[in-house]
């Protein structure tokens, strides 16, 4: 149920509740009121006196998220007496490297992409953070060293500096199913891989269909399936091995990486396991694939997909009742723990002032994330978070999931040459969902690799 931001709050508290709350009156809240982590955030506005200073930042952030975002900073500006400017672009990433290049960027810019802010640190044009901040990434988010890892990129001399601190995380390791046709056979929410096998194997053989897999995505068709190959790497190999195949140090024909393509062929070529045959995955459009968990009888069983899926299901689902989702589990056999794919937006410094230096202490306040969970559509692998601050159960549970990973990787895709990740990957997967030897497929993708070296 959603909860209700303001409830139990006076009018005239939010209007000037607390000293910092003075001369603000658009904060959502007051200070000190509600369950929010106030303590940090009070002992950041008593030692940040920004007064008179302007923090420019952008991202890709617009809309009803750019909303979102502002009231966040609000809370900033409350705290420092800074002026604070977002300005979120659909151009984002065309805009930060023509402002980096002509000496005209922001304090701070929020990156959709680690692999953008890799070449514009490696170009000199990002600042690295403050001392410390590598520790506290480590200490304090779940699975801190793969968020280190990500925000970790050479300098223009070629020596590694943490960069980025992430503020927003997706989450793809999700499977969606409906409860009432799970309640309706006796089905139990698995909890290993080998046991969502077991139910597949299970679910055919009550006269079911396990799977709504859909790979049409008009000129990106095939991406659905480069997240299934990811998230399936991860359970059968490594945290290194999806780390040295993203950077091309292991070819994509790697014995590895074509047991994890099987590993989908495993799931997405069995005319058994998903609805409409293996033939029609291909051709169905992602947003059109999970229609059916929606039908009764259910034309399938399960649908694996990111967090944002709902926003295709049908018109008045509600989450937790009509669909609800679990973690896509790992294999208890290969002991990889609970690895969890994602994507995700970090902060870094494009201009070093003392008010980019603010803001990402700010970033690491427990409450710079609470104000946005609260607003929901935000995720966070900040451990020191109130989870009851997520603005629904489902945002609740998908945070729960993120807190207990033991490893979280980028979709690793995004991480590859454009060519490769969002060209010859994508119909790779096509071409082995229609019959195409996984190995064959493999090599192709590698020898377009190599070509573009």
């Amino acid at each position: 149920m959603k909860r209700n931001l303001l409830a139990g709050v006076a009018v005239a508290a939010l209007a000037a509740g607390s000293a910092y709350a003075d001369g603000h009156a658009d904060l959502m809240i007051a200070p000190g009121e509600g369950d929010f982590s106030w303590d940090s955030y009070t002992a950041f506005a008593e030692s940040t006196d920004l007064t008179g200073q302007t923090i420019e930042m952008t991202g890709a952030w617009t809309g009803v998220e750019a909303e979102k975002v502002d009231a966040v900073f609000a809370y900033f500006a409350a705290a420092t007496g800074a002026e604070v400017n977002y300005s979120g672009s659909d151009s984002f990433e065309q805009d930060i490297v023509i402002s980096t290049s002509a000496g005209s960027a922001p304090d701070i810019a929020f990156f959709p992409q680690p692999g953008l802010a890799a070449d514009l640190a490696g170009q000199g044009a990002l600042f690295p953070l403050a001392d410390g901040t590598m520790e506290f990434v480590a200490e304090n988010y779940a699975a801190g060293q793969s968020w280190v890892d990500l925000g970790t990129y050479a300098d223009a001399n070629g020596d590694d500096q943490l960069y980025g601190l992430f503020y927003r995380v997706d989450l793809k390791s999700l499977v969606w199913f409906s409860p009432d046709a799970f309640d309706e056979n006796g089905y139990d929410i698995p909890e290993t891989m080998e046991e969502l096998k077991e139910l597949t194997d299970q679910i055919v053989a009550d006269g079911g269909t396990p799977w709504c897999i859909g790979l049409g995505s008009g000129a990106a068709t095939g991406w659905p399936a480069t997240d299934w190959v990811e998230d399936l790497l991860l359970r059968t190999a490594e945290p290194s091995v999806y780390d040295a195949w993203v950077a091309n140090e292991i070819p994509f024909d790697d014995p590895a990486i074509v047991n994890a393509i099987e590993e989908f062929g495993y799931f997405a070529r069995n005319d058994d396991y998903v609805n409409g045959g293996a033939e029609a995955v291909a051709n169905t459009d992602f947003r059109d694939s999970p229609a059916g968990l929606f039908t009764f009888p259910p034309e399938c069983y399960m649908h694996r997909q990111a967090s944002f899926i709902p926003a295709f299901f049908p018109e008045g689902t509600e989450v937790g009742e009509d669909v609800d989702f679990f973690y896509f589990p790992a294999y208890e056999s290969e002991d990889l723990g609970r690895p969890v794919l994602g994507a995700g937006a970090l902060a870094a410094v494009t201009n070093d002032t003392p008010a980019a230096a603010a803001m990402i202490e700010f970033l690491k306040l427990p409450i710079a994330h609470e104000l946005w969970m609260t607003q929901g559509g935000f995720l966070t692998a900040h451990g020191g978070v109130n989870l009851d601050m997520y603005a629904t159960d489902s945002e609740r549970a998908q945070g729960e999931i993120l807190a207990n990973a033991t490893t979280f990787r980028f979709d690793g895709s995004d991480l590859m040459p454009g060519e490769i990740g969002a060209g010859a990957f994508w119909t790779g997967m096509v071409d082995y969902t229609t019959g195409t030897d996984a190995g064959t497929v493999a090599a192709a993708i590698q020898e377009r690799w190599d070509s573009i070296q």
